[in-house]
Protein backbone atom coordinates (compact mmCIF):
# COMPACT_ATOMS: atom_id res chain seq x y z
CA UNK A 1 0.00 0.00 0.00
CA UNK A 2 2.86 2.35 0.73
CA UNK A 3 4.37 1.60 -2.73
CA UNK A 4 1.02 2.33 -4.44
CA UNK A 5 0.72 5.56 -2.50
CA UNK A 6 4.12 6.70 -3.67
CA UNK A 7 3.26 5.94 -7.32
CA UNK A 8 0.05 7.89 -7.00
CA UNK A 9 1.84 10.85 -5.53
CA UNK A 10 4.47 10.70 -8.29
CA UNK A 11 1.76 10.53 -10.97
CA UNK A 12 -0.04 13.55 -9.57
CA UNK A 13 3.21 15.48 -9.50
CA UNK A 14 3.92 14.70 -13.18
CA UNK A 15 0.42 15.77 -14.17
CA UNK A 16 0.81 19.00 -12.25
CA UNK A 17 4.13 19.66 -13.98
CA UNK A 18 2.82 18.89 -17.47
CA UNK A 19 -0.48 20.77 -17.23
CA UNK A 20 0.94 24.28 -17.77
CA UNK A 21 2.83 23.01 -20.80
CA UNK A 22 -0.33 21.52 -22.31
CA UNK A 23 -2.29 24.71 -21.70
CA UNK A 24 0.46 26.88 -23.18
CA UNK A 25 0.93 24.84 -26.39
CA UNK A 26 -2.44 23.93 -27.90
CA UNK A 27 -2.20 21.11 -30.42
CA UNK A 28 -2.58 22.17 -34.05
CA UNK A 29 -2.45 25.91 -33.39
CA UNK A 30 -2.08 27.93 -36.56
CA UNK A 31 -1.85 31.57 -37.45
CA UNK A 32 -4.31 33.60 -39.46
CA UNK A 33 -3.67 35.54 -42.69
CA UNK A 34 -0.52 37.59 -42.86
CA UNK A 35 -0.25 41.32 -43.47
CA UNK A 36 -3.47 42.49 -41.86
CA UNK A 37 -5.94 40.50 -43.92
CA UNK A 38 -4.06 39.70 -47.12
CA UNK A 39 -4.68 36.53 -49.11
CA UNK A 40 -2.47 33.51 -48.68
CA UNK A 41 -2.51 30.71 -51.24
CA UNK A 42 -3.05 27.11 -50.17
CA UNK A 43 -5.05 25.79 -47.23
CA UNK A 44 -6.80 28.53 -45.23
CA UNK A 45 -5.83 29.11 -41.63
CA UNK A 46 -8.17 28.23 -38.78
CA UNK A 47 -8.76 31.86 -37.86
CA UNK A 48 -6.79 32.05 -34.62
CA UNK A 49 -6.11 35.72 -35.39
CA UNK A 50 -9.66 36.52 -34.24
CA UNK A 51 -10.71 37.93 -37.63
CA UNK A 52 -13.72 36.67 -39.51
CA UNK A 53 -12.57 35.05 -42.74
CA UNK A 54 -13.60 35.39 -46.38
CA UNK A 55 -12.39 32.55 -48.61
CA UNK A 56 -11.95 32.39 -52.37
CA UNK A 57 -11.75 28.82 -53.70
CA UNK A 58 -10.17 28.39 -57.14
CA UNK A 59 -11.04 25.56 -59.53
CA UNK A 60 -7.63 24.27 -60.59
CA UNK A 61 -4.01 25.20 -59.79
CA UNK A 62 -2.56 27.53 -62.42
CA UNK A 63 -0.35 30.61 -62.65
CA UNK A 64 -3.48 32.47 -63.80
CA UNK A 65 -4.62 32.57 -60.19
CA UNK A 66 -1.51 34.35 -58.95
CA UNK A 67 -2.79 37.61 -60.46
CA UNK A 68 -6.08 36.97 -58.68
CA UNK A 69 -4.30 36.43 -55.35
CA UNK A 70 -2.52 39.75 -55.81
CA UNK A 71 -5.88 41.33 -56.54
CA UNK A 72 -7.29 39.90 -53.30
CA UNK A 73 -4.33 41.41 -51.45
CA UNK A 74 -4.90 44.76 -53.14
CA UNK A 75 -8.59 44.59 -52.25
CA UNK A 76 -7.74 43.82 -48.62
CA UNK A 77 -5.74 47.04 -48.47
CA UNK A 78 -8.07 49.19 -50.56
CA UNK A 79 -11.16 48.26 -48.56
CA UNK A 80 -9.32 48.05 -45.22
CA UNK A 81 -10.35 44.56 -44.18
CA UNK A 82 -8.18 44.66 -41.08
CA UNK A 83 -10.12 47.61 -39.65
CA UNK A 84 -13.36 45.71 -40.31
CA UNK A 85 -12.09 42.64 -38.45
CA UNK A 86 -12.00 40.64 -41.67
CA UNK A 87 -9.39 38.75 -43.67
CA UNK A 88 -9.36 37.17 -47.13
CA UNK A 89 -7.62 34.00 -48.26
CA UNK A 90 -7.28 32.15 -51.54
CA UNK A 91 -7.68 28.37 -51.26
CA UNK A 92 -6.54 25.82 -53.85
CA UNK A 93 -8.61 23.00 -55.31
CA UNK A 94 -7.09 19.84 -56.80
CA UNK A 95 -8.78 20.20 -60.21
CA UNK A 96 -11.68 17.88 -59.31
CA UNK A 97 -15.32 18.41 -58.32
CA UNK A 98 -14.70 16.15 -55.32
CA UNK A 99 -11.95 18.49 -54.15
CA UNK A 100 -14.27 21.49 -54.17
CA UNK A 101 -17.03 19.53 -52.46
CA UNK A 102 -14.70 18.57 -49.62
CA UNK A 103 -13.42 22.14 -49.24
CA UNK A 104 -16.96 23.53 -49.06
CA UNK A 105 -17.88 20.96 -46.41
CA UNK A 106 -14.86 22.00 -44.37
CA UNK A 107 -15.88 25.64 -44.56
CA UNK A 108 -19.27 24.71 -43.16
CA UNK A 109 -17.65 23.40 -39.98
CA UNK A 110 -15.62 26.59 -39.34
CA UNK A 111 -17.66 29.28 -37.63
CA UNK A 112 -15.20 32.09 -38.38
CA UNK A 113 -15.83 31.82 -42.14
CA UNK A 114 -18.46 34.39 -43.09
CA UNK A 115 -18.17 34.56 -46.89
CA UNK A 116 -17.07 32.29 -49.73
CA UNK A 117 -16.31 33.04 -53.37
CA UNK A 118 -15.89 30.01 -55.63
CA UNK A 119 -14.94 29.33 -59.23
CA UNK A 120 -16.94 26.11 -59.75
CA UNK A 121 -15.08 23.51 -61.75
CA UNK A 122 -18.34 22.06 -63.13
CA UNK A 123 -21.43 24.12 -63.86
CA UNK A 124 -23.84 21.19 -63.45
CA UNK A 125 -22.39 19.56 -60.35
CA UNK A 126 -25.39 19.22 -58.05
CA UNK A 127 -23.08 18.11 -55.23
CA UNK A 128 -21.12 21.39 -55.41
CA UNK A 129 -24.37 23.34 -55.63
CA UNK A 130 -25.81 21.60 -52.56
CA UNK A 131 -22.74 22.46 -50.48
CA UNK A 132 -23.04 26.10 -51.61
CA UNK A 133 -26.70 26.06 -50.54
CA UNK A 134 -25.79 24.59 -47.14
CA UNK A 135 -23.32 27.42 -46.56
CA UNK A 136 -26.02 29.97 -47.41
CA UNK A 137 -28.45 28.33 -44.98
CA UNK A 138 -25.79 28.67 -42.30
CA UNK A 139 -25.61 32.41 -43.03
CA UNK A 140 -22.38 32.36 -45.06
CA UNK A 141 -22.40 34.75 -48.03
CA UNK A 142 -21.72 32.89 -51.30
CA UNK A 143 -20.78 34.22 -54.75
CA UNK A 144 -19.24 32.74 -57.89
CA UNK A 145 -16.20 34.31 -59.53
CA UNK A 146 -14.65 33.73 -62.99
CA UNK A 147 -16.84 30.66 -63.49
CA UNK A 148 -20.55 30.29 -62.73
CA UNK A 149 -22.90 27.42 -61.98
CA UNK A 150 -25.68 26.55 -64.43
CA UNK A 151 -27.79 29.69 -64.14
CA UNK A 152 -30.96 28.09 -65.49
CA UNK A 153 -30.94 25.33 -62.84
CA UNK A 154 -28.95 26.51 -59.84
CA UNK A 155 -28.92 30.30 -59.75
CA UNK A 156 -30.19 30.26 -56.17
CA UNK A 157 -26.95 28.63 -54.94
CA UNK A 158 -25.13 31.97 -55.04
CA UNK A 159 -26.09 35.60 -54.71
CA UNK A 160 -23.97 37.07 -57.51
CA UNK A 161 -21.53 36.19 -60.30
CA UNK A 162 -18.43 38.32 -60.75
CA UNK A 163 -16.07 37.97 -63.74
CA UNK A 164 -15.91 37.77 -67.49
CA UNK A 165 -18.91 37.46 -69.77
CA UNK A 166 -17.51 34.30 -71.29
CA UNK A 167 -19.82 34.15 -74.30
CA UNK A 168 -18.73 37.65 -75.34
CA UNK A 169 -15.12 36.67 -74.70
CA UNK A 170 -15.47 33.64 -76.97
CA UNK A 171 -17.11 35.75 -79.66
CA UNK A 172 -14.19 38.19 -79.48
CA UNK A 173 -11.66 35.39 -79.95
CA UNK A 174 -13.64 33.91 -82.84
CA UNK A 175 -13.74 37.33 -84.51
CA UNK A 176 -9.98 37.65 -84.17
CA UNK A 177 -9.33 34.15 -85.50
CA UNK A 178 -11.51 34.76 -88.54
CA UNK A 179 -9.66 38.00 -89.34
CA UNK A 180 -6.29 36.20 -89.21
CA UNK A 181 -7.51 33.31 -91.36
CA UNK A 182 -8.98 35.64 -93.95
CA UNK A 183 -5.72 37.62 -94.11
CA UNK A 184 -3.97 34.36 -95.04
CA UNK A 185 -6.52 33.62 -97.74
CA UNK A 186 -7.94 30.69 -95.75
CA UNK A 187 -11.69 30.50 -96.33
CA UNK A 188 -12.50 27.06 -94.96
CA UNK A 189 -11.09 24.22 -92.92
CA UNK A 190 -11.26 22.72 -89.45
CA UNK A 191 -10.41 23.94 -85.98
CA UNK A 192 -10.22 22.28 -82.58
CA UNK A 193 -10.74 23.73 -79.11
CA UNK A 194 -8.80 22.58 -76.02
CA UNK A 195 -9.76 23.03 -72.38
CA UNK A 196 -9.32 21.52 -68.93
CA UNK A 197 -12.96 20.57 -68.44
CA UNK A 198 -15.69 20.77 -71.08
CA UNK A 199 -18.37 20.69 -68.33
CA UNK A 200 -17.17 24.04 -66.98
CA UNK A 201 -19.54 26.96 -67.54
CA UNK A 202 -16.83 29.29 -68.82
CA UNK A 203 -15.45 26.60 -71.13
CA UNK A 204 -18.80 25.96 -72.80
CA UNK A 205 -19.59 29.65 -73.17
CA UNK A 206 -16.19 30.49 -74.64
CA UNK A 207 -16.25 27.61 -77.11
CA UNK A 208 -19.80 28.45 -78.17
CA UNK A 209 -18.74 32.07 -78.69
CA UNK A 210 -15.78 31.05 -80.87
CA UNK A 211 -18.00 28.78 -82.94
CA UNK A 212 -20.55 31.56 -83.45
CA UNK A 213 -18.19 34.20 -84.81
CA UNK A 214 -15.52 32.20 -86.61
CA UNK A 215 -18.34 31.29 -88.99
CA UNK A 216 -19.94 28.24 -90.56
CA UNK A 217 -17.29 28.01 -93.29
CA UNK A 218 -14.97 26.61 -90.62
CA UNK A 219 -15.77 23.23 -89.09
CA UNK A 220 -15.37 22.54 -85.39
CA UNK A 221 -13.50 19.21 -85.34
CA UNK A 222 -13.38 18.60 -81.61
CA UNK A 223 -13.64 19.97 -78.09
CA UNK A 224 -10.84 18.20 -76.25
CA UNK A 225 -10.72 18.01 -72.43
CA UNK A 226 -7.49 17.29 -70.55
CA UNK A 227 -8.56 17.41 -66.88
CA UNK A 228 -5.92 20.10 -66.32
CA UNK A 229 -3.14 17.59 -67.08
CA UNK A 230 -0.53 19.52 -69.08
CA UNK A 231 0.93 16.34 -70.57
CA UNK A 232 -2.47 15.25 -71.77
CA UNK A 233 -3.12 18.76 -73.07
CA UNK A 234 -0.10 18.41 -75.38
CA UNK A 235 -1.13 14.91 -76.42
CA UNK A 236 -4.57 16.21 -77.38
CA UNK A 237 -2.99 18.76 -79.72
CA UNK A 238 -0.65 16.14 -81.25
CA UNK A 239 -3.52 13.71 -81.83
CA UNK A 240 -5.66 16.41 -83.41
CA UNK A 241 -2.95 17.28 -85.92
CA UNK A 242 -2.35 13.58 -86.60
CA UNK A 243 -6.01 12.66 -87.07
CA UNK A 244 -7.22 15.72 -88.96
CA UNK A 245 -5.38 16.90 -92.04
CA UNK A 246 -7.62 19.93 -92.60
CA UNK A 247 -6.72 21.76 -89.37
CA UNK A 248 -6.31 25.49 -89.98
CA UNK A 249 -6.70 26.78 -86.41
CA UNK A 250 -6.13 25.68 -82.82
CA UNK A 251 -7.92 27.33 -79.89
CA UNK A 252 -6.77 27.28 -76.26
CA UNK A 253 -9.61 27.92 -73.79
CA UNK A 254 -7.84 27.79 -70.40
CA UNK A 255 -4.54 29.44 -69.53
CA UNK A 256 -2.30 26.35 -69.68
CA UNK A 257 -3.70 25.31 -73.07
CA UNK A 258 -1.74 28.08 -74.81
CA UNK A 259 1.74 26.68 -73.97
CA UNK A 260 0.50 23.17 -74.81
CA UNK A 261 -0.58 24.33 -78.27
CA UNK A 262 2.48 26.40 -79.06
CA UNK A 263 4.88 23.68 -77.91
CA UNK A 264 3.31 21.17 -80.31
CA UNK A 265 2.94 23.65 -83.17
CA UNK A 266 6.64 24.46 -82.80
CA UNK A 267 7.56 20.77 -82.49
CA UNK A 268 5.64 19.88 -85.68
CA UNK A 269 7.05 22.88 -87.59
CA UNK A 270 3.64 24.45 -88.09
CA UNK A 271 4.41 27.94 -86.79
CA UNK A 272 2.74 30.41 -89.16
CA UNK A 273 0.94 27.64 -91.03
CA UNK A 274 -1.73 27.05 -88.38
CA UNK A 275 -3.54 29.99 -86.81
CA UNK A 276 -3.49 30.00 -83.01
CA UNK A 277 -5.90 31.82 -80.70
CA UNK A 278 -5.84 31.52 -76.93
CA UNK A 279 -7.38 32.70 -73.68
CA UNK A 280 -5.46 34.23 -70.79
CA UNK A 281 -1.98 35.67 -70.77
CA UNK A 282 0.03 32.77 -69.37
CA UNK A 283 3.66 33.84 -68.90
CA UNK A 284 4.82 31.38 -71.56
CA UNK A 285 2.02 32.47 -73.89
CA UNK A 286 3.21 36.08 -73.72
CA UNK A 287 6.64 34.98 -74.95
CA UNK A 288 5.03 32.82 -77.63
CA UNK A 289 3.06 35.79 -78.92
CA UNK A 290 6.26 37.84 -79.00
CA UNK A 291 7.70 35.06 -81.20
CA UNK A 292 4.64 35.21 -83.51
CA UNK A 293 3.45 31.77 -82.40
CA UNK A 294 0.10 33.07 -81.13
CA UNK A 295 -1.95 35.27 -83.45
CA UNK A 296 -4.60 36.60 -81.10
CA UNK A 297 -5.24 36.37 -77.38
CA UNK A 298 -8.26 37.17 -75.21
CA UNK A 299 -7.16 38.35 -71.80
CA UNK A 300 -9.34 38.54 -68.72
CA UNK A 301 -8.57 40.51 -65.60
CA UNK A 302 -8.15 38.09 -62.67
CA UNK A 303 -6.44 40.88 -60.72
CA UNK A 304 -9.60 43.01 -60.81
CA UNK A 305 -11.68 39.91 -60.07
CA UNK A 306 -9.71 39.65 -56.83
CA UNK A 307 -10.22 43.31 -55.96
CA UNK A 308 -13.94 43.21 -56.71
CA UNK A 309 -14.38 39.92 -54.83
CA UNK A 310 -13.12 41.61 -51.67
CA UNK A 311 -15.29 44.65 -52.31
CA UNK A 312 -18.45 42.59 -52.82
CA UNK A 313 -17.96 40.04 -50.03
CA UNK A 314 -17.15 42.75 -47.49
CA UNK A 315 -20.28 44.66 -48.54
CA UNK A 316 -22.41 41.53 -48.21
CA UNK A 317 -21.01 40.68 -44.76
CA UNK A 318 -21.59 44.24 -43.52
CA UNK A 319 -24.98 44.62 -45.26
CA UNK A 320 -23.55 47.59 -47.17
CA UNK A 321 -26.47 48.03 -49.55
CA UNK A 322 -24.99 51.16 -51.11
CA UNK A 323 -21.92 49.33 -52.43
CA UNK A 324 -23.98 46.35 -53.59
CA UNK A 325 -26.31 48.75 -55.45
CA UNK A 326 -23.30 50.37 -57.14
CA UNK A 327 -22.12 47.00 -58.39
CA UNK A 328 -25.57 45.63 -59.27
CA UNK A 329 -27.76 48.65 -60.09
CA UNK A 330 -30.57 46.61 -61.72
CA UNK A 331 -30.88 43.43 -59.67
CA UNK A 332 -34.44 42.68 -60.79
CA UNK A 333 -33.61 42.69 -64.50
CA UNK A 334 -32.44 39.57 -66.39
CA UNK A 335 -28.79 38.97 -65.51
CA UNK A 336 -28.92 41.81 -63.01
CA UNK A 337 -26.91 39.58 -60.68
CA UNK A 338 -23.86 39.60 -62.97
CA UNK A 339 -20.87 41.95 -62.60
CA UNK A 340 -18.47 41.85 -65.54
CA UNK A 341 -14.78 42.63 -65.23
CA UNK A 342 -12.36 43.76 -67.92
CA UNK A 343 -11.79 42.01 -71.23
CA UNK A 344 -8.95 42.62 -73.68
CA UNK A 345 -7.93 41.50 -77.15
CA UNK A 346 -4.15 41.36 -77.46
CA UNK A 347 -2.27 41.01 -80.76
CA UNK A 348 1.49 40.81 -81.44
CA UNK A 349 1.84 44.29 -82.94
CA UNK A 350 0.18 46.90 -85.12
CA UNK A 351 0.78 44.85 -88.28
CA UNK A 352 -1.78 42.26 -87.10
CA UNK A 353 -4.85 41.84 -89.35
CA UNK A 354 -6.92 41.92 -86.14
CA UNK A 355 -7.91 45.56 -85.77
CA UNK A 356 -9.49 47.63 -83.02
CA UNK A 357 -12.48 48.47 -85.22
CA UNK A 358 -13.67 44.84 -85.14
CA UNK A 359 -14.71 45.13 -81.49
CA UNK A 360 -17.10 47.14 -79.36
CA UNK A 361 -14.77 49.45 -77.44
CA UNK A 362 -17.28 49.65 -74.58
CA UNK A 363 -16.87 45.91 -73.99
CA UNK A 364 -13.45 44.92 -75.33
CA UNK A 365 -10.21 46.86 -74.92
CA UNK A 366 -7.77 46.45 -77.80
CA UNK A 367 -4.03 46.24 -77.05
CA UNK A 368 -0.83 45.35 -78.82
CA UNK A 369 1.55 43.10 -76.90
CA UNK A 370 3.92 45.98 -75.97
CA UNK A 371 0.96 47.94 -74.56
CA UNK A 372 -0.23 44.92 -72.62
CA UNK A 373 3.23 44.36 -71.16
CA UNK A 374 3.23 47.94 -69.93
CA UNK A 375 -0.08 47.27 -68.16
CA UNK A 376 1.33 44.13 -66.52
CA UNK A 377 4.42 46.02 -65.33
CA UNK A 378 2.21 48.71 -63.80
CA UNK A 379 0.82 46.17 -61.34
CA UNK A 380 3.94 44.01 -61.04
CA UNK A 381 2.28 41.08 -62.82
CA UNK A 382 3.88 38.39 -65.00
CA UNK A 383 0.61 37.00 -66.33
CA UNK A 384 -3.10 37.70 -66.36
Amino acid sequence: MRALSRRSILGLALVAFALPLLVGCPSGATTGPANGGNANSGTPSTGSSGKKRMIFLINTPDAYWEANRQGLNEGAKTFDLAAAGLSVEQDTNNSTPEGQIEKLRQYGTQDDIVAVGISPIEADSLAIVEEMRKLQKKGVKVITVDNDINREKYRDARSYYLGTDNLIAGEALGTGLKAVLESKGVKEGGYAQFVGNTASDNARARMDGVKKTIGSDFTELAREADDSDTGRARDNVRNTLLNHKNVVALVGIWAFNAPAITDVVRETKNVGKITVGTFDAHEEAIESMANKEIDVMVVQNPFDMGVQTVRLLKAMVQADDKTIKEMFPKPDEPNGDLYTTGLRIVVPDESSPVKKELFDSKVVEFMTLPQFREWLAKFGLKSS
